[in-house]
């Protein structure tokens, strides 16, 4: 039987390869756990559209990624925050709250896990932090952590 893969599957093969594997193979096996389906012209069609939508999709992220980015990189974020004498902020600044801020002061959505932050921010100053985008962007952005009222 002829079958169309649909996920890689070990050395039998790979996404979008067309294979000749044995029938009680394909049926018991590759087909019901969603590692092929049978390859008739229907599914061969179905499979090349469902194909291009996605590659449709992954250009348009990367083309909002690259677009948030250069807006990130002209741009910084400024976060009041209490402080003590020694400017030790009284608390921290977290990747979520500078999530909310970005939110705030540009309204850009990004998720908290983006940010790139090794540990809380516990002193006033200026801070670069990466910022993680899919298909392997990266970007960054500027923070104040300013004394607060």
């Amino acid at each position: 039987m002829k079958v169309l893969f649909i996920k890689d599957y070990k050395d039998k093969g790979k996404c979008g390869e067309i294979k000749e594997v044995k029938d009680g193979f394909a049926r018991n096996y590759l087909i019901p756990y969603g590692y092929a389906i049978e390859a008739t012209e229907e599914n061969l069609k179905v499979f090349e559209e469902r194909k291009k939508a996605q590659e449709l999709k992954r250009k348009k992220i990367i083309e909002e990624a690259k677009k948030i980015i250069n807006i990130l990189k002209e741009k910084s974020v400024t976060i009041e925050a209490k402080a003590g004498r020694d400017e030790k902020l009284f608390g921290a600044i977290t990747n979520e709250e500078i999530a909310e801020e970005i939110k705030k002061q540009f309204n850009i959505e990004i998720d908290k896990h983006q940010i790139l932050l090794e540990e809380p921010i516990k002193k006033l100053g200026i801070y670069k932090l990466p910022i993680k985008f899919p298909e392997g962007l990266e970007g960054e952005i500027k923070v104040w952590v300013v004394r607060g009222k």
